[in-house]
């Protein structure tokens, strides 16, 4: 990236029109702990907004600037850089030919527990904010969007002060929920939802509730989405997999090209300077309809 460090954290991958297009949360300045909130260690920056990069090979990136800028001037907006803006995803809308953009919104204590929505003309945005909502009257906070071959799409979220993640049907233009939803891995306390379908069977990656703390992944399976998931134990194998590599994963993406072939998105989290996360990018490889995910300093596909 020309020398920068890409700034896209939380973030999800759009493949569109044979080029890959990386939105994150922009996280830069002083990081703060939010001394009201005593519940847990609330290390936090001034919300930035959601950047875009692209690529055409994974491996080198292009700034597409800011895809959805912050509101400074309006402390009571979404998106004022005093509230949460975090794990933006996108998906296109064949129907309606928009992009759409889901965001967990919220406030710094986290209280406000809400989805936001945005759409644009053009992939890279720039995003026109639609507001946000508590998807069929439940909390939403981390999410992922996921768009089946069926063309419908589904908002993946925890909800219940991260006791159980919310599967939520989206209206046909993907810019509400539809109203038909489903509680899954009730009592749990699972966040940061991943999911990819492979071999008609679905998959959703999740990880523990210990705030910027790696802890264990886990995934589940199931048959449909808004269907039985079951548990399933950790992908992660080797070093420090029970801390999932010292990350929390974010977006499972398929290589387009490439059948059977995804990469493992996560974000390793430094609490005390948060612009200075990196990232682990990582082969997920299924064996027998199971998923494994293997340290390695270098690979290729």
């Amino acid at each position: 990236m020309d020398g920068n460090p890409i700034n896209a954290h939380g973030g999800g991958i759009l493949f569109d029109h044979n080029t890959y297009y990386w939105f994150g949360e922009i996280k830069s300045g002083k990081t703060i702990r939010v001394k009201e909130d005593t519940s847990w260690e609330n290390f936090r920056v001034n919300a930035g907004g959601i950047s875009c990069y692209s690529s055409h090979d994974l491996l080198h990136w292009k700034y597409e600037g800011l895809a959805l800028a912050t509101v400074p001037n309006d402390s009571s907006h979404d998106l004022h850089p005093g509230r949460v803006i975090e794990r933006p995803k996108v998906i296109y809308n064949q129907i309606t030919g928009k992009y759409v953009m889901w965001m967990h919104i919220d406030s710094r204590d986290y209280s406000y527990a809400r989805a936001g929505v945005a759409v644009s003309d053009n992939p890279a945005g720039p995003y026109t904010y639609l507001g946000s909502m508590r998807p069929n009257g439940a909390m939403s906070r981390d999410m992922t969007l996921f768009k089946d071959t069926n063309g419908r799409a589904y908002l993946i979220s925890t909800s219940e002060n991260n006791a159980t993640i919310h599967v939520n049907e989206l209206t046909s233009d993907y810019l509400k929920p539809s109203g038909k939803f489903k509680r899954i891995l009730i009592g749990l306390n699972r966040e940061a939802p991943a999911i990819v379908k492979h071999n008609h069977k679905y998959y959703l990656i999740t990880s523990l509730c210990t705030g910027w703390d790696p802890n264990e992944a886990m995934y589940a399976t199931a048959d449909s989405v808004m269907g039985h998931w079951t548990p399933k134990g950790n992908p992660c194998a080797g070093e420090n997999n029970l801390k999932t590599f010292n990350s929390q994963i974010t977006f499972i993406l398929p290589v387009r090209g490439m059948q059977g072939k995804y990469i493992f998105m996560a974000d390793r989290w430094n609490k005390a300077d948060l612009p200075d996360s990196r990232y682990v990018w990582l082969p997920l490889v299924f064996q027998n309809e199971k998923i494994m995910i293997q340290w390695v300093g270098k690979w290729r596909f």
